[in-house]
């Protein structure tokens, strides 16, 4: 029983651990898949805003300075980092940035898309579908 215990607390720890890992590429990803200084050109930015940018892209520069923030909830980096640029750039450039980088999606949802559509997880699918019997009815 106890072999039985610590193998499932194993398990759990490397795909949790897994699992944060992923969060962290993502962001990560957000950072090094927009080129920055084009935002600032394109957007017409002042200097202030543009070291804001800079400086919220330097703000966890590894994953354990990510992870101390978002071990309880790693998907809460998505909306604070998006909500921080927003109210860096102001509501029209953000707009503007959010239909040129994220082709008008916003990105906190371009983020989970990607998440939803993780591989791990697809013959999930098969089994949660709904089996209706004569009257209509799903059954569970």
């Amino acid at each position: 029983m106890k072999k039985l215990l610590l193998m499932a607390m194993l398990v759990g720890t490397f795909s949790f651990s897994y699992a944060q890992s992923d969060y962290y590429n993502d962001y990560r990803r957000s950072i090094t898949d927009v080129n920055w200084q084009n935002v600032v050109v394109d957007l017409v930015l002042t200097t202030v805003q543009a070291n804001q940018i800079y400086a919220l892209n330097d703000r966890y520069r590894d994953y354990d300075s990510w992870n101390r923030v978002y071990v309880r909830n790693p998907d809460g980096w998505r909306t604070e980092r998006y909500a921080e640029l927003e109210r860096i750039l102001g509501n029209d450039k953000y707009l503007k940035f959010k239909n040129k980088y994220y082709k008008g999606q916003n990105p906190v949802a371009y983020y989970n898309k990607n998440k939803n559509n993780d591989k791990r997880y697809k013959h999930m699918d098969k089994k949660a579908k709904v089996h209706k019997g004569k009257q209509g009815k799903g059954h569970h």
